[in-house]
């Protein structure tokens, strides 16, 4: 007969996995609003039970939305999807520690750093990045990763 503690743990866990993909599917649907044509990325940072923040890859505030230059090459100033939803973060009155990030793909190396500093302790993505350094740097900073399955 299965422990209690198991039995609890197991239901723990598939209520999390709903959640995950709950949580997935709306980073999905935010990524639609990015302006950028070569790719869409979305995340939400999710602490507490509640959404504390949202972003997309797009340009500053005050810049135009192309992402791309004439070539198809992504201008330098665009910002992730991540380092949009921790700098909104940095603006309000809440913080990041201890929360998760929810990421269509998975970080570039320079947003790794920054989502370590913001003391997200969980990242759930979808797609993995070209390279695999952020994903590196995150595991060696103690960050869970989960890698969702596309439906």
């Amino acid at each position: 007969m299965p422990r209690t503690q198991d039995v609890s743990e197991q239901v723990e866990e598939a209520k999390q996995a709903r959640y995950d993909h709950a949580y997935m599917r709306m980073a999905l649907e935010w990524a639609k609003l990015s302006h950028c044509t070569r790719k869409k990325v979305g995340s939400l940072i999710v602490k507490d039970g509640m959404i504390i923040s949202d972003g997309y890859n797009g340009t500053p505030t005050g810049f135009p939305n192309d992402c791309e230059d004439g070539d198809g090459a992504t201008h330098w100033y665009v910002l992730h999807a991540e380092a949009n939803a921790i700098l909104k973060v940095a603006k309000s009155t809440n913080n990041a520690r201890g929360a998760t990030l929810y990421l269509t793909h998975s970080p570039c190396k320079e947003c790794s750093k920054l989502i370590l500093q913001s003391g997200i302790k969980r990242l759930v993505y979808l797609d993995a990045y070209k390279d695999a350094a952020g994903l590196d740097l995150l595991g060696r900073g103690g960050l869970s990763i989960t890698k969702l399955e596309r439906p």
